[in-house]
Formats: C-alpha cells, sequence, structure tokens
C-alpha cells in the first residue's frame, strides 16, 4: 500500500487499484489542485504499468467529492486564467477515459459538482443506496456552470431534456433517482459490496470504451437537431427567462453548453463548455453570489455572530406559547430534529389544532414516500398539545409566538416563568416589537431575547436572533445553538424597531405603494419587482403579508412614538395602505381580496386599483422603477449597517437574501452596492431624492465609504 498526505493507494492481487482520497483538514472533499495532481499521477500509473489492470476511486470521508475547489475559482480573475483551468482538468479527465484501463467511481456519499463530473469520467459509477446522499450539479446556484465536462457528459449520458432541467435548476437527486436516469450503473448497500461491485465491473470489463467515443454513438433521445430536442430548446430560453429575467447569466449559458456542444464531438464539445465556464466566472453575478452565498454564509454556520467562550449547548425541551401558524411550524421543526415540544394555547380545541399541522405536513410526506409511518408517528409523539403552563416545567427554552400585543405577550412572559426553571431561556417570536421592552416585565432579563421566524416556518431558512439591552452572551449562544439545531440559518441583530429584516422589507413594499399613488400603473410596479429579481412584487407581496397586519404594526409603531415623545414619519405609501385596507376593507390574501382579487387558483389585479389611481400619461421607465425598488432596499440595510442593528457584513447579506428574498443574484443588500461602488451608489441615490423625496438620500456610511474609496467588509 502507498499513501500520501491525500489518498492512500493499494492493489489488489487482481491488479485492481483501490485510491481513496481523503484530503487532511477538510470534513469533505473538494477539486483542489492537489487532489487533483495526486489523481493524475493515479492515472500515469495506469497507463505504464502494466501490472494495473484497473482503477476505483473511493472517499476516506461520509461523502465523495463535493465540488470544486471554491478559493481556487474565487483568484481567478481573467477569462483566460478560467479558460485554461477548465482544460487543463478537462485534459485529464480525458487521458483517464482513454487510458484503455477501466476506472470506476465508488460513491460512498454525497457527490456533487465537480466529484460528479470526475465520477462521469469515470467508466462506471456505482453508489451507496443511501437516501440521505445528494448526487448532482448543483454550479448554477453559485453563478456557475459545471466546467469539468459536466455539460457534455450528463447529456451523453442521460438525454438533453432531463440534463438541461437538473442543471439550471442546480437539482440534487438520491441516488436512487439518479440509477432510474441512467446516471449510475448499480448501487450497493454497504461500503463492502460497493468496492466489490467496482473491482468485478473492472474485471468483466478490460478493455472499456465511453459511449461517446464508440463510432456512431447518438445522444440518448436525440442531438440538438432531433425533432423532439429542437422543440424542448425552442421553448426552454423562454421558460428560464419566465423565472430568471435574464439576472442569472449561467442559466442562458448552460442552455448553449448544451445546444452547441451536443452538435459537436465531445473534445470540440468540452472546448465550447471552457468558454462559457469562464465567461460565468468573471461575471459579478458570480462574484457576488460566491462572496455572500458560499463565504458569508459559510462563516454565519461556523459561528462568527456568536460568543466565542461560551460552550455549545443543545435544548432537550422546547416550550411553545401559542399554537398559530408560527408556533406549529417551530413546533414541527424542532420535534423533527429530536426536541421534546409542549405546544401551548388558551384552549385545547387550539393546541390540537396547532399539532395537526405538523401531521398534515408529515401525511403529506409519507404519501410521496419521504418518510414512513414509524418516524411519522415517533415525531407526533415528541409533541406535547397543552393549556397547562405546569407542562413547560423541564423546558431549556420557551418560545412565545402569539399575537403581537404588548400585553398578551406580557402576561404569557409571567405565566411561563413562573414555571420553567431559573437557568432556562425565554425568547419572543416579535417580528417588529423591541426586545429590550417586552423583557421589562421579565424576572430575568439577562435570559431573554428575539426569535424571529419567518413564515412558513418549516421552508424558510432564516431565524434573527435579536438582542435586548440587557441579554446575556450566554444566552445569545444558546439561542444561536438551537437554532442551528433545527436545520436554520441565524443572523445576530440588535434591538431596535422593526429589527433589520421587518424595517427594510416594508422600505420595499412601500416604495411600490408610494408609486401607485403616484400614478404608476400596477402593472408596471409588479413587474418591475419580478426584473428587479425579487420573489414576489410588492403589491402582491402586500396582500400575501395582509394589509390589516401592515396597519396595526403601523398604528402600534405610531403610538409608541408619540409615548416616546418623537415624531412618526409618514410615508407616501400609508395613505395607499389606509385607503385599500382601512377604508374599502381589502385585508389581501387570506380575504380574497386586496390589491388583487383572488378566485380559485388564479389572481389579477384589482381592475379598480386604475380608477382609484389614475395611471398618469407618461409612465417612468422600467429602469427607474428597477432603481427605486432596489436603492430604497439597499440603503436602508446601509443605515441598519451604520447604526450597528445588524452587527456584521455577512449576516446583513444572508439576512436580505433569506430573510425576505433581496434578489439573490445581487449577493444581498451590501454587496449591492459594493459591486456598483459608493461613489456610484452616492450619485443615484442623490438623483432618486431629488425626484422622490428625502428617504433616498444615501446613508452616512456610503457616503464615507465613496470618499475613502472603501467597501463594505467584515474584518
Amino acid at each position: 500500500m502507498t499513501q500520501n498526505k491525500f489518498l492512500t493507494f493499494e492493489v489488489d492481487a487482481a491488479g485492481i487499484g483501490l485510491a481513496t482520497l481523503d484530503q487532511p483538514g477538510r470534513a469533505m472533499n473538494v477539486l483542489t489542485p492537489v487532489l487533483m495532481e495526486a489523481v493524475a499521477a493515479l492515472v500515469e500509473r495506469l497507463e505504464k504499468e502494466d501490472s494495473l489492470k484497473g482503477l476505483v476511486l473511493t472517499s476516506g470521508k461520509p461523502s465523495f467529492i463535493v465540488g470544486a475547489d471554491i478559493d481556487q475559482l474565487n483568484q481567478i480573475t481573467t477569462i483566460d486564467q478560467a479558460f485554461r483551468l477548465g482544460e487543463e482538468l478537462k485534459a485529464l479527465m480525458r487521458r483517464m477515459e482513454k487510458c484503455g484501463k477501466p476506472v470506476v467511481a465508488a460513491l460512498n456519499g454525497t457527490t456533487l459538482g465537480g466529484g460528479l463530473e470526475l465520477a462521469m469520467a469515470c467508466h462506471a459509477r456505482f453508489a451507496m443506496d443511501d437516501p440521505k446522499a445528494k448526487i448532482g450539479l448543483p454550479e448554477v446556484k453559485l453563478g456557475l456552470l459545471p466546467g469539468g465536462g459536466g455539460t457534455q457528459r450528463l447529456p451523453r449520458l442521460i438525454g438533453i431534456q432531463k440534463s438541461l432541467e437538473l442543471m439550471t435548476q442546480g437539482t440534487e437527486l438520491s441516488p436512487a433517482k439518479a440509477l432510474g436516469l441512467g446516471l449510475l450503473t448499480g448501487l450497493a448497500t454497504t461500503r463492502e459490496e460497493l468496492l466489490q461491485k467496482a473491482r468485478d465491473w473492472c474485471l468483466a470489463n478490460p478493455k472499456p470504451v465511453q459511449p461517446w467515443d464508440t463510432k456512431g454513438f447518438r445522444i440518448p433521445g436525440g442531438d440538438s437537431k432531433s425533432p423532439a430536442v429542437v422543440q424542448v430548446l425552442s421553448i426552454a430560453p423562454s421558460m428560464a427567462n419566465a423565472k430568471a429575467h435574464g439576472n442569472y447569466p449561467a442559466i442562458t449559458h448552460i442552455m448553449s453548453c448544451l445546444f452547441e456542444g451536443c452538435l459537436l464531438d465531445i473534445d470540440n464539445a468540452l472546448q465550447v463548455e471552457s468558454r462559457y465556464f469562464a465567461a460565468c466566472i468573471v461575471s459579478q453575478v458570480s462574484k457576488n453570489m460566491i462572496g455572500t452565498l458560499w463565504y458569508q454564509l459559510n462563516a454565519i454556520k461556523k459561528g462568527q455572530s456568536r460568543p466565542k467562550d461560551v460552550p455549545a449547548g443543545k435544548v432537550k425541551k422546547l416550550g411553545i406559547l401559542g399554537a398559530g401558524m408560527m408556533g406549529a411550524g417551530i413546533a414541527y421543526v424542532s420535534a423533527k430534529v429530536g426536541i421534546d415540544v409542549v405546544l401551548l394555547d388558551a384552549t385545547q380545541e387550539n393546541a390540537e389544532k396547532g399539532k395537526a399541522y405538523s401531521q398534515g405536513l408529515l401525511d403529506k410526506a409519507l404519501s410521496r414516500s419521504k418518510t414512513t409511518q414509524e418516524k411519522r408517528d415517533a415525531l407526533l409523539a415528541r409533541i406535547l398539545a397543552t393549556t397547562r403552563y405546569e407542562d413547560l416545567q423541564g423546558c431549556d427554552l420557551v418560545i412565545e409566538a402569539v399575537f403581537e400585543d404588548r400585553a398578551i405577550k406580557a402576561e404569557c412572559t409571567r405565566k411561563a416563568e413562573a414555571v420553567i426553571a431559573a437557568d432556562a431561556v425565554f425568547a419572543s417570536n416579535t417580528s417588529t416589537l423591541p426586545i429590550t421592552g417586552l423583557a421589562q416585565v421579565s424576572s430575568r432579563p439577562a435570559n431573554f431575547l428575539g426569535l424571529h421566524f419567518f413564515s412558513p416556518v418549516d421552508k424558510m431558512p432564516l431565524v434573527e436572533i435579536i438582542v435586548g439591552e440587557k441579554t446575556s452572551e450566554e444566552t445569545l449562544a444558546r439561542g444561536f445553538d438551537y437554532v442551528l439545531q433545527i436545520g436554520k440559518t441565524p443572523i445576530v441583530v440588535n434591538d431596535s424597531r422593526g429589527f433589520y429584516t421587518s424595517r427594510v422589507f416594508a422600505t420595499y413594499v412601500m416604495e411600490g405603494l408610494a408609486m401607485l399613488a403616484e400614478g404608476v400603473h400596477p402593472r408596471s410596479i409588479e413587474v418591475a419587482g419580478i426584473k428587479a429579481g425579487m420573489p414576489m412584487p410588492p403589491l402582491a407581496l402586500q396582500d400575501e403579508v395582509s394589509l390589516g397586519l401592515s396597519l396595526h404594526v403601523s398604528d402600534q409603531t405610531r403610538r409608541d412614538l408619540e409615548t416616546e415623545g418623537k415624531t412618526y414619519p409618514a410615508h407616501p405609501g400609508e395613505a395607499v395602505l389606509r385607503k385599500v385596507g382601512g377604508e374599502l376593507g381589502r385585508l389581501g390574501k387570506k380575504a380574497g381580496k386586496g390589491f388583487y382579487d383572488y378566485e380559485g387558483k388564479e389572481k389579477s389585479l384589482w381592475p379598480e386599483l386604475t380608477t382609484l389611481y389614475p395611471p398618469r400619461a407618461e409612465q417612468p421607465t422600467q429602469e427607474e422603477l428597477v432603481d427605486r425598488l432596489m436603492f430604497i432596499q439597499a440603503n436602508e440595510a446601509a443605515r441598519c449597517f451604520e447604526e450597528r442593528v445588524v452587527r456584521s457584513v455577512a449576516d446583513t447579506n444572508i439576512g436580505s437574501i433569506f430573510g425576505w428574498g433581496f434578489a439573490p443574484h445581487q449577493g444581498g443588500a451590501l454587496q449591492f452596492i459594493n459591486a456598483m461602488g459608493a461613489q456610484r451608489f452616492v450619485d443615484r441615490s442623490r438623483e432618486l431624492a431629488k425626484l422622490h423625496g428625502a428617504r433616498f438620500e444615501p446613508a452616512a456610511v456610503v457616503v464615507k465609504m465613496a470618499q475613502e474609496g472603501a467597501r463594505f467588509e467584515d474584518a
């Protein structure tokens, strides 16, 4: 057996070599240059040593290879560098394919991106039949395309249509589904069986040739000229644009790779891919997404915002006050990871209804074979529906998720604290009410914090942790650990009205209402929101949130500020809210009417909107409307950073994308400013302020950055 820092290699009596990849200092293998050098040395031995009859590649880690080396990709600054990188990687893979001896991938776990591309360059692929393992090419989620031959080998294995869907959506498959598509050669249930199947294949196929290297090879389902594929490729761009609106160049480049490459032989097709790969890497969209959705997201998950000196902990028993939609969702995600949950409401009927929410989700998963009856029953058994505060005894954490009313929240706090242990943490799931104020009724404000979940809890990835004036570092750490425990992404913010996400989210919706009041056609407003890259346009989103809730929050804020002797800041969009939601009683989607009419599954803009707010003769350009919607959010996020409401650039950017859906291709609200440059942002903000009001005046922190040539960066 031979061994180096990156792999071990042993040859059995039949001459089949087993290479076990195991990069030191990493939890998972990635395609770093040094790892590929080690693989290149193996390929050279295979080419030169007659006694070596075949090669099996596997991993010494729980996963196989999970992608390319992002650090390496992030250092690329020119198209030439990117092109050369792609070509060098593919040259090695082609040597492996054409060496005349069998190379088999034994995928012992998750295999993604460059890992799957390496596996597809092997002559056969066997995988562990583990439903938790993922197999796919998710590069598009970072603004990239598969640059190691993925756009060419995948369609030659499973056909163009399915490849197009998998790569443009970044879909990750279970091994069983990958086998069904023809991506894998076979499955195994144990590691021993996996390696044996790989060795047996090598012995049974001593001189393999890849399908695409055989004379007369045809792509399954037809090449780019076949009628069925022509039909798919003719509608694919319009379908992609209907979702991406031109904001994700990688999607277009993937489609181009498939169309052009599948008209060519494999070698020329791979070179086509390298050109599009290079275009993706140097794009601003890719830089935005890698910076935020890779580096900053990983920094958060590794505890960048967590107090460093507090030992890690886990919640064993959780209390939830309020079994409405939020409380029910929190109960489900907590019980799902094995936490015992006490779900408490004023009536047993309401508490049971909250528990039934989990049952509904589980029954749906069961019908789709995504869970088992045993797992369903075990999860439901962990949720106790009750009206008794005494049942909260033994809870490590209690989350209050009742209506946004101070008096109701105060009563719940007192009753819970009378029962739970002195060192238990109490959290309020509030979206707007300052935590310091809510903690005034607490007998131990150091143990009090905010945990702001987003609806629906089972789908939304973010939890905003709010630190009050007296919240201790230990309490913050325990809240942070709980959020990670339930598989969510935590951001930490300091206490203020609206915190971070609710405060900035409101600017997007209210700007849409202000446009309506000015006589901008409602359809133009909605198109601008979608073209900007937001998941929903502002008027539709206001309907989803509920005009009634927004009016309640507005009234609460007004009362609070008047009590504090402060002036309530009027917004031009609020009059629209009060007219449509207040006077006309059109409260949004749940009421069946708001800015839209809701009948059946279809919705349409309320026709009377243009009577109520007649569109002016000269309509603004789409660019102007998009700028207003994006600048108002980015500027408010910058103010939150300036006021230290948010504690880091990473929290600000990730919070904007995961919290209210700030256009992901921009990399977050502060990265939007970075990519544009502070000076350009300041200049355009001032233009918008002259046209539309002081709310567009650039935040002082951005003005300062423009003067200093600086950018938003975490230390």
